[in-house]
């Protein structure tokens, strides 16, 4: 005897912008306490990746402080989850970082397939941010996993990874 299921995902461009108020959230006191970035380029990295993620083009989306030398003090990671009606949903915050003098913030964004050389050239004039290609090692290897949220609207859902 067999058994066939299948799923299908729903959401909106609304799921999406629900998930990504709370990512917003999430930088802005990102910017707010390690003083890293201002809140406005906070705000540019959020419309980007907002932007991208309501076109199918964003995979996950990479936080992570960095010391005056480059080294990883805190992280999180973004996940996109177009399956997630099964999450529970959590409030933005327990993103407190340390304000270090010296210290950067270093986002990395990382796409699906959808983002041809096409699309990224549709894309640029929207984008607030001139990205580049990026090497980093996001694998946060050096820095404890802390848990992490969800934050979903139906099937859409950003799961978040903290790392310190």
């Amino acid at each position: 005897m067999s058994v066939a299921y299948s799923q299908t995902a729903t959401f909106s461009v609304a799921d999406v912008e629900t998930a990504f108020r709370r990512f917003r959230s999430d930088i802005l006191m990102i910017a707010d306490s390690t003083k890293a970035i201002t809140r406005q380029q906070a705000e540019d990295y959020a419309h980007d990746a907002e932007y991208l993620a309501k076109r199918d083009y964003l995979r996950k989306v990479d936080v992570t402080l960095l010391n005056g030398n480059g080294a990883e003090l805190r992280a999180c990671c973004y996940t996109v989850n177009e399956q997630a009606s099964d999450l529970v949903s959590s409030r933005p915050g327990g993103v407190l970082w340390p304000n270090v003098a010296n210290a950067r913030i270093r986002i990395v964004l990382s796409y699906t397939l959808k983002y041809t050389d096409a699309a990224r050239q549709a894309a640029e004039p929207n984008l607030k941010i001139n990205w580049v290609t990026s090497t980093a090692d996001t694998s946060h290897a050096v820095l404890n996993s802390l848990g992490g949220r969800a934050y979903v609207s139906n099937a859409y859902g950003l799961q978040r990874k903290d790392f310190g």
